[in-house]
């Protein structure tokens, strides 16, 4: 089994001048790229990504690309995370669900954002060792293992729903979870290249906006791809 990058002990979690340095290197080139909303770009600036990184590739924290954290998974480029999340309209309170918990990092920005976030994930091992982990960071969603193409509707209705996985459809389990004025926002298509999807529940109907291709891992479950 391929190490998790993320897992750090408690005692060497640092973020000293430097790395808060780079944060807002990183944050000055995703306002120039177009992100606009301030309040998720100073979370952006709050959270150590660095953290989450092994040593290898600790150089390339700030770098705006994806790099993989173990079990086949990444942690996604920063303009994907912000770009995703922008399209979220977080508001302080939303009640979120996170598709796809992955390292945490995602769950941390909406958290900096002031949502509450409850995040789901398919892989045993990143669920464990994620929930582990956050909390040393001073984060804590609420935590859930299982299959999130069928979202968690024991905890349903959602102000926002976010999906960091490439679906082959919109899960239809994730509309019905939506509350009134939610948003849901989706990467939809192949296992390769998926299309940002943006739903918005207003009076039972679905007003669909569609944006820009980007490429994530596989959504995987019983309303996503089937595990290989």
């Amino acid at each position: 089994m391929q190490k998790l990058a993320f897992l750090v002990p408690k005692s060497m979690i640092e973020d000293n001048y430097k790395q808060r340095g780079l944060r807002g290197k990183l944050v000055r080139k995703l306002r120039q790229k177009g992100i606009r909303d301030e309040r998720l770009l100073e979370a952006i600036a709050k959270v150590p990504r660095h953290v989450f990184f092994d040593d290898a590739l600790l150089g390339h924290a700030y770098e705006d690309k994806a790099f993989p954290i173990g079990e086949g998974q990444t942690i996604s480029q920063p303009y994907t995370v912000a770009f995703q999340t922008e399209k979220l309209e977080i508001k302080a309170g939303d009640k979120v669900l996170e598709i796809g918990t992955g390292s945490g990092y995602q769950a941390c920005i909406l958290l900096e954002m002031g949502a509450k976030v409850y995040t789901i994930e398919y892989n045993r091992a990143l669920y464990q060792k994620t929930r582990e982990f956050l909390p040393e960071l001073g984060y804590n969603p609420f935590f859930f293992f299982g299959d999130g193409s069928k979202g968690l509707p024991v905890r349903a209705p959602y102000d926002k729903i976010i999906v960091t996985a490439g679906a082959p459809v919109v899960p239809d389990a994730l509309v019905t979870q939506l509350g009134e004025n939610g948003i849901l926002v989706v990467p939809v298509g192949n296992r390769d290249k998926q299309l940002m999807v943006k739903l918005t529940k207003q009076k039972g109907a679905l007003i669909k906006e569609e944006f820009d291709f980007f490429s994530f891992v596989p959504l995987l479950g019983e309303h996503g791809w089937k595990s290989q």
